[in-house]
């Protein structure tokens, strides 16, 4: 009787996950429109005072999303002020949604994958999972990788999706 050979193991077949990379991240959002008088306009002397009284701590060492989700017309500068409170206590600071300010994020966290351990490797972009991962995040892996990679799959080592092959 023959041995049974595992030949996905034995392929040489590198599967990234990007799961963690979704990780370890809290963002979290700042919204300006409980700021603003009747949920319409900004009084500079009431916002500057609210700020001052403004619980900042609560962001501390996390990514925040600032934004205004009240249909209003903010002046830059109330972007700005409110900047400067969180810029020495937050993680980082972002204008927009928290939804963009993950994907940035992920994608920055994706670009840092260093590209040694791939070089000319076969790799599987992992495809089913518990986790949903967002569609920016299989665009951003494939820009980073395919300058290096043998090969480039989606899906398990075992069922592929070929993506990209150096010729």
């Amino acid at each position: 009787m023959e041995a049974i050979v595992n030949k996905v193991a034995e392929s040489g077949i590198i599967t990234l996950d990007l799961a963690p990379y979704l990780q370890g991240t809290e963002v979290v959002e700042f919204d300006l429109k409980p700021f603003l008088y009747m949920e319409m306009i900004l009084k500079e002397k009431d916002y500057r005072a609210a700020l001052q009284t403004h619980n900042w701590q609560q962001y501390a060492g996390k990514h925040v999303a600032v934004l205004c989700s009240a249909d209003a017309i903010v002046p830059v500068w109330a972007y700005m002020l409110a900047a400067t409170y969180l810029q020495p206590i937050a993680a980082s600071v972002y204008y927009g949604t928290t939804a963009e300010l993950s994907k940035m994020l992920l994608t920055l966290r994706i670009n840092e994958i260093p590209l040694d351990e791939f070089s000319d490797k076969r790799v599987v972009i992992k495809g089913c999972g518990d986790t949903p991962i967002p569609d920016a995040a299989y665009l951003a892996v494939t820009a980073h990788l395919r300058p290096v990679v043998k090969s480039l799959m989606y899906g398990e080592p075992c069922s592929t999706v070929p993506i990209y092959k150096k010729r």
